[in-house]
């Protein structure tokens, strides 16, 4: 057998920006998404979000 597998926990969802409509789709389209049991459509939504350009807020890496 081999070493024990440690998981982390799932990150938090991402918060929209402040304004951004394209951020506020996303969380319609994930909220949906999870209504209906899609969470890989959820998790698209968040990817979407947590990449989602926006000028005023810095990258995370």
């Amino acid at each position: 057998m081999g070493d024990p597998v440690h998981l982390a926990l799932p990150h938090a969802p991402p918060q929209p920006a402040q304004g951004c409509a394209v951020c506020a789709e996303m969380v319609v389209r994930r909220r949906a998404a999870r209504g209906r049991g899609d969470l890989s459509a959820a998790t698209d939504a968040d990817v979407e979000i947590r990449h989602h350009p926006h000028p005023a807020r810095g990258r995370r890496r």
